[in-house]
């Protein structure tokens, strides 16, 4: 959510940004949310000179009174019941439009950084670096579920009996590597310096509308029926949401996390082959990092947030590249983002397995995140989040990576300790 004094002084920057976007559809809300805040200005102007006409008729009664001229009080008191009349309509008006003024604000997308590249859709986003040699070896890469299923790692078929599609179980050595991804990445940025936080796996609605778009809400967010509770999609939910109505001291920043959660999400809509298995799921597990910064320090938080996960993952020999986000691709409340994606033998491509987004000082403004400054000055803190891994994706890039013609998988040094010390998964002898 943008400022409404920028928005109410730069409308065609406004405009500009959502044309970037391609959400022309929302360009009548631009001129709706100036007239309304024009409303709301001038609702608020005439209360305010109400108010301060009362104050001072009421100390004209007080004078009156004093020198005894009674009628004439009572005549001065009749404009006062008349005014508080009038008063309570433009108090009762006022939140009202407020609430009108906010609902728009919360749809019109947050202004993008310079540097974004314009573009529709994922379709146009643009390859940054690679980093890594891709490898496609000299033997056929089954597909993950093939792969895992010869490992014995995996029961999609009771998990469906037991939940339906989208969830999985997994099993023996593979769960015990999906578990020990989690927690290298986990040491891994507590060695960055960042405070390992294990978070509310629910969140109430003020949380969500602070954090999200209505959009990806809609689409991404499992409601706790009877009770004002969601099901968190990441745990950069109830992390920012920590800070909710909080006034944070601008020496504590910046604040660098890295959270541990189980994600839920609805993930609608028909998926190809690619997509099935555990690549697209409606649970999974995720390590998280978590800035909240100074404004002017944000950017530079953006490029060492990414930075790490690329780092983590060629620590495992993953090779991977990073993938600018276009215009188009950008969820409202985002300013730039980026996405990791490693590569695939099999497909012989990449596929993303982590994002990482500076979303300036939009949740903030929502969550009302406030810095108190050297100075004793006010202001809205900025905050970013990215996935250090996600291993059911995770897990598909590094069992190919790693798979051995005769279907056996090697651990990578960095995993070993967290294997008991294997040195190579095998499937079971028959």
């Amino acid at each position: 959510m943008i400022d409404i004094k920028f928005l109410r002084e730069n409308p065609d920057i406004v405009k500009e940004n959502i044309k970037k976007k391609f959400q022309d559809h929302k360009l009548p809300l631009v001129d709706e949310v100036i007239e309304l805040d024009k409303e709301r200005r001038e609702v608020q102007a005439e209360a305010d000179a109400i108010r301060a006409e009362k104050n001072q008729i009421s100390k004209q009664i007080g004078a009156l009174m004093a020198q005894g001229k009674k009628d004439e009080a009572e005549e001065v008191k009749k404009k006062v019941a008349e005014s508080a009349a009038r008063l309570k309509e433009l108090e009762e008006k006022e939140p009202v439009i407020e609430e009108k003024v906010k609902a728009i604000m919360m749809r019109i997308p947050n202004i993008i950084d310079d540097s974004v590249p314009v573009g529709k859709d994922d379709s146009e986003n643009v390859e940054v670096e690679r980093f890594g040699e891709p490898v496609v070896p000299d033997f056929e890469i089954p597909y993950h579920t093939d792969i895992i299923e010869k490992l014995s790692g995996i029961d999609l078929d009771s998990a469906r009996d037991v939940a339906g599609n989208g969830f999985y179980y997994l099993i023996g050595d593979v769960a015990r590597l999906h578990s020990a991804v989690l927690a290298y990445a986990r040491d891994f940025m507590i060695n960055k310096g960042f405070t390992y936080v294990i978070p509310p796996y629910m969140i109430r609605s003020d949380v969500v509308t602070g954090v999200m778009s209505f959009d990806e809400m809609e689409s991404m967010m499992y409601k706790i029926e009877g009770e004002d509770l969601y099901l968190i999609g990441t745990s950069e939910h109830s992390m920012i949401g920590r800070f909710i109505n909080k006034m944070v001291d601008e020496s504590q920043l910046p604040l660098t996390f890295t959270s541990y959660s189980p994600c839920f999400r609805k993930e609608k809509g028909a998926h190809g082959i690619e997509e099935r298995g555990i690549y697209r799921i409606h649970q999974f597990e995720k390590q998280e990092m978590i800035v909240i910064c100074k404004p002017e320090e944000s950017m530079d938080w953006y490029n060492k947030m990414w930075s790490y996960t690329v780092e983590l993952f060629r620590s495992m020999d993953i090779p991977v590249r990073t993938l600018e986000c276009c215009s188009g691709d950008l969820a409202d409340l985002k300013v730039k983002s980026v996405d990791v994606e490693a590569w695939s033998p099999r497909q012989k491509k990449y596929f993303e397995v982590g994002s990482c987004s500076n979303l300036g000082d939009a949740q903030a403004r929502r969550l009302k995140i406030r810095v108190k400054g050297e100075d004793g000055e006010k202001y809205l803190a900025h905050t970013l989040n990215n996935t250090v891994v996600a291993p059911p994706r995770m897990l598909i890039a590094f069992l190919e990576n790693n798979l051995n013609e005769d279907g056996s998988v090697n651990i990578p040094e960095v995993l070993r300790p967290y294997m008991g010390g294997t040195e190579k998964i095998c499937p079971p002898a028959k």
